[in-house]
């Protein structure tokens, strides 16, 4: 049975518990029962089991949320509305299931371990639409859940998922949070959605109040940014063009050619300024990162990490498509999109290369570059925001080890920079394992390179944004834009 509020109870059936079932050895094991996704969505494209499809792989497989989205996305074929609705019940089930597991597993008397997989995805989508939707009734969130269960092939769970639903919406958010006075960091983490190792680290470096206020920041919805290009257009011209596709459109406040808005009328794909290459999807913080390394034209310069070539973009935009841009990546795959975004921007200066810059070979080249841009892989603890599903895949742990191969991969691009040459360091981390402590540890082992706070290359409105005038340092709470670190390092002649 469960326990509601008032003291009502609500009695569940055994067998259609949705638990997972236990051996005579009392080890767990889950019900091996595989069903197709067109049996979950039934023919007609629905946002709730298109949701329960990407939340189950993830769940299954070590992907980023990015890398679901990309593979599962174009298998959907949604109205703007049910397009709408599924990013809302992903990010959301992701930004707020370290609220909503509590409750499942307080209802449940069962850990969630001993939940089949697939049966917690429904409960936490369906407990996302009660608690943090407030356009879906809760008899539209419980029924289509329950409908739902039948449909992936459990119809013996379908009662445990009603009666646990309807006892979760009785009591208030607030309820079953730990003691705030006795457990204030547990309190902090549940109340907040994050994990109590990072909301312990933020306390301790920033007091309770500041810690509780930048895991609102993270919390919130933010805009879509973009990078007018301006080979093609000025930022004035393609705001004009987004406002007429957009809720709302305005000009962000430190980069100079960034654009955020919210709610396109059509996807970012299929909008006519994007098919005209007149922007790039790119935060204001990631174009502070090119504007740091300061890019000439008739320049030789790296990015060597490019990934999909949102920094890559910017720098060719930056030499106004004149001279040699390199863009590295252990990735094929990235490159091959890299290319066909930059012909799309119509970018004509980049010569993309497969490399793994961690390797001997990597760069063991004869060539020197005037600039080399590092964006390193990182914990991407700074982007929670946009990506929620990280503040469950990274742990503490991860630290030190992004640590140890950031300081690898800086000191072997370190040996590609031409004398008097400029190295940008940057990760987008908020976390100082993986900036201060890497930038220090650099230094300390390369006298040729020195810290090079030229305040005078960055756009006035950013300048008090560099922390000690040598660290480019970015957050939600302070800013509105990613947690981003950067720093600029000169070659000595």
């Amino acid at each position: 049975m469960i326990q509601a509020a008032g003291g009502k109870t609500i009695r569940l059936r055994k067998k259609g518990s949705g638990l997972k079932q236990t051996s005579g050895t009392k080890k767990t094991r889950r019900i091996q029962t595989k069903f197709p996704e067109h049996q979950i969505l039934c023919g007609a494209p629905d946002a709730r089991a298109a949701a329960l499809i990407v939340l189950n792989e993830l769940q299954k497989k070590s992907w980023t949320l990015d890398a679901a989205l990309e593979v599962f996305l174009d298998r959907f074929s949604f109205s703007s509305r049910e397009q709408g609705l599924f990013h809302a019940i992903i990010y959301g089930v992701l930004r707020w299931k370290g609220a909503m597991d509590p409750v499942i597993e307080h209802f449940s008397h069962r850990l969630l371990e001993r939940i089949e997989p697939e049966v917690l995805n429904i409960l936490r989508i369906a407990l996302f639409q009660i608690r943090y939707l407030d356009r879906v009734p809760v008899s539209a969130a419980v029924d289509t859940a329950v409908e739902l269960t039948r449909r992936t092939g459990r119809p013996w769970a379908a009662g445990f998922v009603n009666a646990l639903l309807r006892a979760a919406a009785e009591i208030p958010r607030e309820a079953l949070l730990p003691d705030r006075e006795a457990d204030p960091v547990g309190w902090l983490a549940q109340s907040r959605s994050f994990p109590a190792w990072l909301v312990s680290r933020w306390v301790k470096r920033w007091g309770h109040f500041r810690a509780g206020a930048l895991c609102d920041a993270q919390n919130e919805i933010p805009p879509i940014t973009v990078r007018a290009n301006r080979l093609k257009v000025s930022r004035d011209r393609l705001l004009e063009a987004l406002k007429e596709e957009c809720e709302k459109a305005w000009p962000c406040r430190y980069a100079p050619d960034a654009v955020s808005f919210f709610n396109p009328k059509s996807a970012l794909r299929d909008m006519n300024a994007f098919q005209k290459g007149w922007f790039q999807v790119q935060d204001e913080a990631a174009q502070l990162v090119t504007i740091l390394l300061d890019p000439q034209p008739g320049e030789m310069v790296l990015d060597a990490c490019a990934g999909l070539g949102g920094k890559t973009g910017h720098i060719a935009q930056q030499m106004e498509n004149r001279g040699r841009l390199f863009s590295w990546d252990i990735d094929a795959r990235r490159l091959t999109r890299l290319l066909s975004e930059m012909q799309r921007l119509g970018v004509a200066i980049v010569t993309s290369k497969k490399r793994d810059l961690e390797s001997p070979a990597g760069v063991n080249i004869p060539m020197r570059f005037d600039r080399v841009l590092l964006d390193a892989p990182c914990s991407g603890l700074g982007v929670l925001r946009r990506n929620p599903d990280g503040r469950w895949r990274v742990t503490e742990e991860d630290l030190s080890r992004h640590r140890q191969r950031q300081l690898k991969m800086l000191s072997d691009a370190s040996t590609l920079v031409k004398p008097s040459g400029v190295l940008v360091y940057a990760v987008c981390s908020t976390e100082p394992e993986e900036n201060d402590d890497v930038v220090e540890a650099f230094l300390t082992n390369h006298a040729d390179f020195l810290l090079c706070p030229d305040k005078r290359i960055l756009p006035h409105p950013i300048r008090h944004l560099m922390e000690k005038e040598t660290c480019l340092k970015t957050n939600p709470l302070d800013h509105g834009m990613d947690g981003f670190f950067a720093v600029r390092l000169e070659k000595r002649q």
